[in-house]
Parts: C-alpha cells; sequence; structure tokens
C-alpha cells in the first residue's frame, strides 16, 4: 500500500532549515520536516544553574524547552500556563531534547554557562521531537559559533552534532519519518536519536496495541540510521550558511 503522501519506504519528507529567524537569541533556526515545523533557539547566559555552583560541579549546563503553540494542531492546544502546569508530554520531550544534546556537547569546554534551547512547535504533522533535536543541534552550533567569533570561546564545545528522526510500521512495512496519518495509525512506532559517526543516543519505541519482530526492528534502525545520514549533511549546510552569513565558519565537528 503506497504512504499518504507517495514517499519510498526509506524517504525522508522535504526538510529543511532557516537560520537566524529569532534575532534575539544566540542561534536560531526554523526547521521543516515536510508540514512539521518548529522554531529552535538557543541563548547562552552567563551563568550555571544553582545546583551546579552547591555542589562545585566544573563547566556549563544545557537544557531545553519544548511547547506546541495552540495553533499547531488542527484542534486548539491550551498553553500549559492555563493549566498551571507542564504537561507530562512536553516534560518528556524537552528532557529528551536536553540529553540529546548533551551527549554531543563538552560542558567543560562550555565554561559557566548555561545555553537554554527552545523549541517552539508552529505547526504539527508528526516528528515534532525528532524535528526539535535535530533543528535543536543547528541552532546551538550557531550559537557556539557566533561565541567563538565574538572571542568568548576558545574551543568549540560540541564534539559532533546530533539528529533524530522517527521510523514505524504502517501496513505491515517499515517506513522512515512518519507524518501525522502515518503515526497515528502505525502498529510500530520508534524515534531514533543518533550522532553523525552512527552510535545510538537513545532509542524510543514501542508496539501500538501489537508486537513487531527483530527483523522489523533492525529495518526500522536502518532505515533511520540511512535518514540521520542525509539529516546530518542538512545541517551541516545550515550551520554554514549562518556562519556565512555573519562572517563565521563551520567549527570542525569531527567526522564529516
Amino acid at each position: 500500500m503506497p504512504r499518504p503522501d507517495g514517499r519510498a519506504p526509506d524517504q525522508l519528507r522535504p526538510v529543511s532549515f532557516v537560520p537566524n529567524v529569532a534575532p534575539h537569541a544566540s542561534g536560531s533556526v526554523l526547521v521543516n520536516f515536510g508540514n512539521t515545523r518548529v522554531i529552535c533557539a538557543a541563548t547562552i547566559q552567563e551563568d550555571v544553574p544553582r545546583w551546579m555552583k552547591a555542589q562545585a560541579v566544573p563547566g556549563g549546563w544545557l537544557t531545553a524547552e519544548y511547547s506546541m503553540l495552540p495553533y499547531s494542531t488542527h484542534d486548539r492546544k491550551s498553553r500549559d500556563i492555563s493549566r498551571g502546569k507542564l504537561d507530562g508530554r512536553s516534560s518528556e520531550i524537552q528532557r529528551l531534547i536536553g540529553r540529546a544534546l548533551r551527549a554531543v556537547t563538552d560542558l567543560k569546554k562550555l565554561g559557566a554557562r548555561t545555553v537554554w534551547v527552545d523549541c517552539d512547535v508552529l505547526q504539527a504533522d508528526g516528528g515534532t521531537r525528532t524535528a526539535s533535536i535535530t533543528g535543536g543541534c543547528v541552532a546551538v552550533a550557531i550559537a557556539l559559533n557566533r561565541l567563538i567569533g565574538s572571542g568568548g570561546l576558545t574551543e568549540f564545545p560540541l564534539t559532533q552534532l546530533v539528529a533524530a528522526v522517527s521510523a514505524g510500521v504502517c501496513d505491515d512495512l517499515p517506513v522512515l519519518d512518519l507524518n501525522y496519518p502515518e503515526d497515528r495509525d502505525a502498529s510500530v512506532d520508534f524515534n531514533v536519536v543518533m550522532t553523525e559517526d552512527g552510535n545510538f543516543v537513545e532509542l524510543q519505541g514501542s508496539g501500538e496495541e501489537n508486537v513487531f519482530t527483530s527483523g522489523e526492528m533492525q529495518e526500522m534502525l536502518r532505515l533511520s540510521q540511512k535518514g540521520i545520514e542525509d539529516l546530518v549533511g542538512l545541517q551541516r549546510e545550515a550551520i554554514l550558511a549562518a556562519g556565512q552569513d555573519h562572517g563565521g565558519s563551520l567549527p570542525d565537528l569531527g567526522s564529516a
């Protein structure tokens, strides 16, 4: 059975990055995975959390916040502040974003600073968490590139790029980068976070009232690895474009 948008099983949705969309952030990007659109902005503060000071932890910190704007879905989504607390899904996703980005950040090289990564979903069509991680990495790289350009850092704290993509089983077929109709109807749903050198940061997967075979899992991981290789190439292009716009360059991030 063909996919709803006619893509091949191993084909990403059209992916693009528009850098420097938030002028007051240290680094920002609008990331588009098909009709999923997320603004990712990194802000660098010259301070660290109180717990780091209390425990005399050296280096800096990186943390993330995630939210879906009320108009990002077909039915208006209430803001968390109107309920008086962050919903469980948003809390879980922003923790995932933070873990993924810290996995490729040398916090000691960052110095006594905090990098805040804000991911705001403008339009949701499946894969908002994976788009947030992929775009968040670009925003952080742009921000750190600028900090090096201003003399605030001498060494680039990112050790390599990190990206994420979804995979799943739809109509008994493993496919890459699920849009909303596929995500809704999938019998298996996976989110895969990987570094550019091919190592896993996190796997989130489950059968949706179903089970899956070892072979299906291996195929989803293969599809995800292929997709992330493509995403890393697009991330690098976006970071270079942002650097050229502001007189910077892309530091060596390891294997490319």
